[in-house]
């Protein structure tokens, strides 16, 4: 579940202003993702649903993650987890971000506070009966709200082929930066809400850490819908042993409706 949701969050890239007049979502938005291993061991699923709140006096929008391993994977490795993140309705910066994770048996169950005035993050791990308080970039958002930020922020007429994105996260107790590189657009196939359709994507490359989980720096592929809701339709990750794929397979509450190819 944490490289499916931090897949989704380096989707997009580019640092424009959060204009909620051309939001990309709305309160009530649901994905179902399935997944997949080496194309054929079904691997597990994840959901994501995004409400809004008050939080400390401040109207929010909260979004709740969740992923577990299902079939025979879950027989042998269980997984069990949980994302949520609380972010600024208009700037869209997080006050709150939640990972209670058990990943067979590895357990985490942190939880970390913004205050972006000081760009400080106060990180509780509640396993360990921890706090810390560390420095923060500026503007930095959480693994969920940052793809949330972003599919308002994304400006698809000033995508070139080859250009590379830059953004920042922090996750855990570290920043982190990311770079990925636009590919071009492409239509393809995808079976959403049990219809296969052919839809119009933005495809990008992001770079990763060549190593222990994938096999070279460029070893991921994302698939994203080019309509004005610019939701994740397909992952795909080479991996050091095997590969790992997420679909998108169901949907609801979207906010703009859903632009799909037909066949002359």
């Amino acid at each position: 579940m944490k490289k499916v949701l931090l897949i989704i969050a380096i989707l997009f890239g580019v640092q424009v202003s959060f204009a909620q007049d051309k939001g990309a979502f709305q309160e009530g938005e649901w994905f179902k993702f399935k997944m997949s291993y080496s194309g054929w061991l079904k691997a597990g699923e994840a959901t994501l649903k995004i409400n809004e709140k008050e939080l400390n006096g401040k109207k929010v929008y909260h979004v709740v993650g969740k992923g577990k391993t299902t079939g025979l994977i879950n027989t042998v490795f269980k997984v069990r987890d949980r994302y949520e993140s609380y972010f600024d309705k208009t700037t869209g910066s997080p006050y709150k971000f939640i990972r209670k994770i058990d990943e067979g048996g590895h357990t985490k169950d942190i939880e970390i506070d913004f205050n972006h005035q000081e760009q400080k993050a106060t990180v509780n791990n509640k396993k360990y009966k921890n706090i810390k308080t560390i420095a923060t970039e500026q503007g930095v958002q959480d693994m969920v709200s940052m793809y949330y930020y972003l599919r308002n922020s994304i400006d698809i007429s000033t995508l070139r082929r080859g250009d590379e994105i830059k953004t920042n996260m922090f996750f855990d107790e570290e920043n982190y930066g990311f770079k990925l590189k636009y590919l071009g657009k492409e239509t393809i196939k995808v079976d959403i809400n049990g219809s296969e359709v052919k839809v119009k994507t933005l495809k990008f490359r992001p770079y990763v850490m060549a190593g222990r989980v994938f096999k070279e720096e460029e070893s991921l592929t994302l698939w994203v819908s080019a309509d004005k809701n610019k939701i994740p339709l397909k992952i795909k990750a080479d991996l050091a042993i095997g590969s790992l794929r997420a679909d998108l397979v169901a949907f609801k509450g979207l906010k703009h409706s859903f632009q799909i190819e037909f066949d002359n």
